[in-house]
């Protein structure tokens, strides 16, 4: 059996029971980074053979697990914090199992974003986890542009060097919105720092492992509230609305009152 195995995003002592009972018992351990993991395995005292496994070997490294599993041997795959496949690797690894009809379960736990959701205070009733932006412009844009309107507050993942510049570019494609990174989750200097994206991110010289909560945006956006009030109301009447019936639809989607937009009715 393969285990994709939850490790703590900060503090060694958010680690499940059952995983560290898995991480002892299974044959190997592919870990993201071995020195990383060491840290974790040495601090619990588990002694166990190390494998590389990450983003630049996915494929190749998955290929050799995959001979391991068939061998009879049990193995944990874990990553340098929070839980594999979530903005980590291990998803190729699971399409591969899936594609050749191997089983293989998760061992819960830890995941950065879902403390910083709730740190920040905003809507999370429901979100969309994002992840880390993609390097091009033009990927970033198309991506965001699919999420402008989304009524869903918003989740991303940024290095400490590119959080100024992620805030400046979720600015351009998404407007102004209430924001708030949180940073150093669960560890001894855990901050939230709260704030608007069109004055960009306030702290001088950031440090540590960020997830950035944006608001998220008012829902699909009525085309017709490009036009003025008048032409707004002439749209309907030439659908075949009665005036009032007109009034009352463009008094609703823009959310007057019927006497305000029944005065560029009159004429």
């Amino acid at each position: 059996m393969l285990y994709l195995v939850s490790t703590p995003v900060g503090n060694l002592k958010d680690v499940s029971l059952r995983a560290l009972e898995v991480l002892k018992e299974v044959d190997l351990i592919a870990c993201e980074d071995t020195r990383t993991s060491l840290k974790l395995l040495n601090h619990y005292d588990i002694k166990k053979p190390l494998v590389a496994y990450h983003k630049f070997n996915e494929r190749s490294a998955g290929e050799k697990l995959l001979e391991e599993l068939s061998s009879g041997k049990n193995i944990a795959l874990i990553t340098d914090a929070g839980t594999p496949v979530i903005s980590d690797p291990g998803n190729v690894l699971c399409k591969m199992l899936v594609e050749r009809g191997v089983e293989y379960t998760v061992i819960p736990g830890a995941t950065a974003f879902v403390p910083a959701l709730i740190l920040s205070g905003m809507d999370a009733s429901k979100f969309s986890f994002i992840g880390f932006l993609p390097e091009k412009k033009k990927d970033v844009e198309e991506l965001l542009s699919s999420y402008k309107t989304l009524n869903s507050t918003l989740i991303f993942y940024c290095a400490p060097h590119d959080v100024k510049k992620t805030v400046d570019v979720l600015y351009s494609n998404l407007g102004e919105r209430q924001a708030c990174a949180v940073k150093e989750i669960t560890k001894l200097h855990e901050k939230t720092v709260r704030f608007n994206l069109k004055d960009g991110y306030p702290e001088e010289n950031p440090r540590g492992e960020y997830v950035i909560i944006v608001e998220g945006g008012r829902g699909e956006e009525n085309p017709n509230l490009s036009l003025s009030i008048k032409e707004h109301i002439s749209l309907y009447l030439a659908r075949g609305m009665s005036n009032m019936d007109a009034v009352k639809q463009v008094a609703k989607e823009r959310k007057l009152p019927k006497s305000e937009v029944y005065k560029h009715s009159i004429d």
